[in-house]
């Protein structure tokens, strides 16, 4: 089962990177990087280190971006392995973040090595965007890379970015682009009272009801060619004291909107606002946008990813904008076609996170090929 990307992800892997910390991942990759003559550049805000690596000062920029963060591990004894003590069993190689996405790193460098040495003087440039702030806040990771780079002017063509994006077999799922998330907390006023006097008091859960149904119960858009309809969807709904004979005083309802480029975070703020309005509410709200819609469609950089998934595997790809939100988000309004490749997605933030031992080298030769297609 020995190949170059599996030992590099065991190297990755042995590393407990929960978010943020990065634990010497960024660096393990920038040495190999430095070997093949790429200029490594650290970028470091406040707790959050990230990694800007180039080769080559000419256009167009090819760019391979992710992260070297984990979520945490959960309960270690719902685990039949060490998080991270990476274990291979039945053709699986099981480990804390195996498949989001320390495996698509090791195939970027794979990937990346091989062209190198067999295209030395290809065209344009090939960069690294690493962060280890994916999995956390998201505040001082990519964000601020593309901050950097925007205020040198400095710009990225095409992006891939390595989440897991297959379902049931490598590259069977490419995403082109992800929906926008606008986030709300909302407080509706009422008046506490004992269950027994309710002319004395003000129930807000009762006030909210209409309200509440009116919002699950709105089509917000139809969606388009390249996205779903715009979903809304409650998360927590939270009201009383715990005891059964008190009327609360406020009532807090958490929800989210995953919405499609038909609609704008406004928007959708100023519909919520009116129907609010409408029944009378006194209510609080606060609102916050985890990122914008973005698409990419089928032009240089897709077709690369479908030629180079159709050589390697033999089939195939389909591109889909579902799921959540990813660092593609912040790359893609400055004007890069993005798109997210990387293994199957079926274990992400699960205990026994694992991947198939026989997708890595296909996935570095696919990353190989995407190179040749747009930079040989």
């Amino acid at each position: 089962m020995s190949s170059d990307t599996l030992t590099l992800s065991l190297d990755l892997l042995r590393r407990p990177s929960v978010t943020p910390v990065d634990y010497d991942c960024q660096t393990l990759m920038a040495e190999r990087l430095k070997q093949v003559d790429f200029k490594i550049e650290s970028m470091r805000f406040e707790d959050v280190d990230n990694l800007w690596a180039r080769r080559g000062t000419q256009e167009p920029v090819f760019c391979f971006a992710g992260h070297t963060d984990v979520v945490p591990t959960g309960k270690l004894e719902d685990w039949n392995t060490e998080p991270f003590i990476p274990e291979i069993k039945d053709g699986k190689l099981y480990g804390r973040g195996s498949a989001d996405m320390k495996t698509a790193l090791a195939a970027m460098v794979v990937a990346t090595e091989r062209f190198v040495k067999k295209h030395p003087n290809h065209k344009g440039s090939i960069a690294y965007l690493i962060t280890s702030d994916e999995e956390g806040p998201a505040k001082n990771g990519t964000v601020k890379v593309i901050e950097t780079l925007e205020n040198r002017n400095e710009k990225i063509k095409w992006c891939l970015v390595g989440e897991p994006s297959s379902t049931d077999r490598l590259g069977d799922i490419v995403k082109n682009g992800r929906r926008g998330s606008l986030n709300a907390k909302l407080t509706v006023q009422g008046k506490q009272g004992h269950v027994a006097y309710p002319h004395l008091a003000k129930n807000p859960i009762h006030l909210a009801t209409k309200a509440i149904d009116e919002l699950c119960n709105t089509v917000w858009d139809e969606g388009n060619e390249y996205f779903p309809a715009t979903s809304f969807q409650i998360s927590n709904i939270h009201a009383g004291t715990g005891a059964t004979n008190v009327i609360p005083h406020t009532l807090e309802v958490t929800f989210n909107f995953r919405y499609c480029t038909e609609v704008t975070a406004d928007e959708l703020k100023t519909r919520v606002l009116e129907i609010l309005d409408r029944h009378e509410l006194q209510y609080d709200i606060e609102w916050n946008h985890s990122g914008q819609p973005f698409i990419t469609p089928v032009g240089d950089l897709v077709k690369a990813t479908q030629t180079a998934i159709k050589s390697i595997c033999g089939y195939d790809t389909q591109l889909s904008t579902s799921g959540g939100t990813s660092d593609g988000r912040f790359i893609a309004p400055t004007g890069a076609q993005v798109i997210e490749l990387g293994v199957l997605n079926a274990t992400i933030h699960q205990v026994n996170e694992h991947v198939n031992v026989d997708e890595l080298e296909p996935l570095a030769e696919i990353y190989e090929r995407i190179l040749v297609e747009l930079l040989a």
